[in-house]
């Protein structure tokens, strides 16, 4: 039984950092969550929260700091809860994500693997190409920031270290538009007010800025554009109308105020257009990486059919379909199916590129089994949102046999959970899953790597090969 209370105040050694880069301490008998704090600190701390043996706590003082720790960037670090690793030294900050990666491999899927050290942004700060920003009504007038830690309280800020320079510039023209011309913010309590958000996209130096409102129109936008106009040579302007009072940031009509449609660029050798709708991954060199060594790893030719699971907007599905026989991509999501129609029309690759707007546990099975006879080489890319593959897929594979897997995670949980299904160390009984006794799957795993999209944040990304064993087929196994 525990002897820890809510509202207690206690004083503890750091042992070792959770997932979600916090620190954990022993106290008790129970285990204590602390964020903003490494390991070997010694730390004053207040329990806000107790559940059985687990509890969450908030550190009031660091009464031995570590050598590892450096002063964070942002004013309001601790407030404002889009960074949790910014008192850490970025060096290690790597070490600890790979860590992370490693530890959820062994722990859920009882998988034993080599994790090297994360590959580095190049860019520590100052990475992201995409900024949302909520404007509100507050009780001290309009107020632009950034959500705190699981509330919609805002925040408010002057600049965004993580975000580049011409953030403080969009959050500066935000404020004088909405004082110059008593324009209204949002409140969520009387669902009254006009700007909601402002989502900013960086192209390649050109801005695509979109004002999120309550209405169906944007006051004084031409003030708003002169404003803009004053900081910045080349942007797009539009009116994104959602009258809705939940968490969905963008409405389904936009309306261009000023500046172009869209904006070109080109990445490993494709030609593609942003637009306000557009998704594109916020990191662009990391981003590239991730994509060359998918490319890389798929070792595709003349010869190869590449099936691009959960494709989005068809960015990878290009690139492979350049290099390989055909690339098929799935897509569940209508408006992306789109872009990557575009996309395929824009780079020449009709014929070689094929957008299929679907669930993927619906039609990749049978897409999987006809590949898989009319081909002398498949290659499946997994990409998939945050809850990871569907129980239907992992059949589909062991069904259909593609000669490699390439998986791209964002989350090491649900990766580590569908990696113990494909390679076999993990077993559905019933709703349960349960250690496999031997390791039955029909694949290896070749490599894992991790990179570093989201610096200064607890997220990581991960990209696994797997090759097939020696005995399932005329596939590469592993050495």
């Amino acid at each position: 039984m525990n002897h820890i209370e809510k509202n207690g105040e206690y004083v503890g050694v750091v042992s070792k950092m959770g997932a979600n880069g916090e620190g954990i301490i022993k106290e008790n008998g129970c285990t204590v969550f602390v964020p903003f704090v490494l390991i070997g600190e010694k730390v004053r701390y207040k329990v806000l929260k107790v559940k059985g043996g687990i509890a969450f706590g908030k550190a009031t003082e660091i009464c031995a700091p570590a050598e590892e720790r450096v002063r964070p960037k942002c004013k309001v670090y601790e407030k404002c809860g889009g960074c949790q690793l910014q008192h850490l030294k970025y060096k290690l900050q790597l070490a600890l994500k790979s860590r992370i990666v490693k530890d959820c491999l062994s722990k859920i899927a009882f998988i034993d693997a080599d994790v090297p050290a994360c590959v580095r942004s190049d860019l520590e700060y100052g990475y992201r190409n995409k900024l949302q920003l909520p404007v509100r009504a507050t009780e001290y007038g309009v107020t632009v920031g950034f959500f705190a830690q699981n509330s919609h309280r805002i925040v408010p800020i002057s600049d965004c270290p993580i975000q580049p320079e011409w953030c403080g510039k969009i959050i500066s023209a935000v404020k004088k538009y909405v004082s110059e011309y008593g324009v209204s913010a949002y409140d969520e309590k009387t669902e009254s007010g006009i700007v909601k958000h402002v989502v900013v996209r960086d192209v390649s130096g050109k801005l695509i800025i979109t004002v999120v409102a309550n209405g169906d129109e944007l006051p004084q936008s031409d003030g708003l554009i002169r404003i803009l106009r004053e900081q910045f040579k080349v942007f797009s302007l539009y009116l994104n109308i959602n009258k809705r009072n939940d968490n969905v940031i963008l409405g389904e009509k936009f309306v261009r105020l000023y500046g172009k449609n869209k904006y070109a660029a080109r990445d490993l050798g494709v030609k593609y257009e942003v637009g306000p709708e557009s998704f594109v991954q916020i990191n662009d060199g990391v981003r590239r990486r991730i994509y060359q060594d998918a490319l890389k790893y798929s070792e595709t030719d003349e010869n190869t059919t590449v099936i691009d699971a959960y494709s989005g907007a068809g960015m990878l599905t290009a690139i492979f379909a350049k290099k390989s026989k055909k690339a098929i991509g799935v897509e569940i999501v209508k408006e992306a199916v789109n872009i990557a129609d575009d996309l395929k029309k824009l780079n020449g690759l009709n014929g070689v590129m094929e957008n299929v707007c679907a669930p993927c546990e619906e039609v990749l099975p049978e897409i999987m089994a006809k590949e898989r006879k009319e081909n002398s080489k498949c290659v499946l890319v997994l990409d998939p949102p945050r809850q990871g593959i569907d129980g239907k897929i992992i059949e589909a594979i062991k069904a259909s046999v593609p000669d490699r897997i390439i998986y791209i995670s964002c989350s090491p949980q649900t990766l580590s959970r569908d990696l113990g299904l494909i390679v076999g160390t993990l077993e559905r009984k019933g709703d349960a899953l349960v250690k496999s006794e031997v390791a039955s799957g029909g694949y290896e795993i070749e490599t894992i790597k991790t990179y570093d999209m989201f610096p200064q944040t607890k997220h990581v990304e991960t990209v696994v090969l797997l090759s097939r064993k020696q005995d399932q087929g005329t596939g590469k196994g592993l050495k």
